[in-house]
């Protein structure tokens, strides 16, 4: 069986940047030790990727704060888990979700089996996006979520999704 790590937004605006919480910061540790545990081939990240025009976006209404602009240092993955990552497949993603991310991993489902964890941030957002994306393209495959390797926006948040997530057939690893 192939273990597929998910490392979801792992970047500085997140973290310690426009939209950092100290629970952000207290997980990136644990990130890097859990991909360390993972061989690189079987390692894919993610990285939220906004333009310039953010604010006029309907994210950008709705979340009015200015957040991983492309090429920004907010937008960089943080350098200790970038280190940890290596050379692993990064994918920018415009939004909480990522269709090419399920595409790329699905792929792999279709040839071997496999089981997939997610670790990152933001746990209420896009962590849960993506697992509950990942689970609609292969309902068959055992999905789990480090719970000490995400962070929500707030921890009451974070709880919350990982319960609505628990609801949905993703494991708690």
């Amino acid at each position: 069986m192939r273990k597929i790590l998910v490392v979801i937004d792992m970047q500085k605006d997140f973290i310690d940047g426009s939209l950092g919480t100290a629970e952000a910061v207290a997980i990136v540790p644990n990130v890097v030790e859990k991909i360390k545990s993972y061989d690189v081939e079987n390692i894919f990240a993610t990285r939220d990727t906004h333009q310039p025009d953010y604010m006029s976006t309907q994210e950008g209404a709705n979340l009015p704060v200015e957040h991983c602009i492309e090429g920004t240092p907010g937008w960089e993955i943080n350098g200790d888990v970038a280190a940890a990552l290596g050379n692993a497949k990064v994918i920018n993603k415009p939004t909480f979700g990522s269709v090419e991310l399920a595409q790329e991993i699905k792929k792999i489902a279709d040839k071997e089996e496999i089981e997939i964890e997610l670790v990152g941030l933001c746990t209420d957002i896009c962590v849960a996006s993506n697992a509950l994306i990942l689970k609609a393209f292969m309902p068959e495959v055992k999905i789990s979520v480090d719970p000490t390797c995400c962070a929500g926006v707030t921890p009451d948040k974070h709880n919350a999704a990982l319960e609505t997530m628990a609801s949905c057939q993703i494991a708690m690893a």
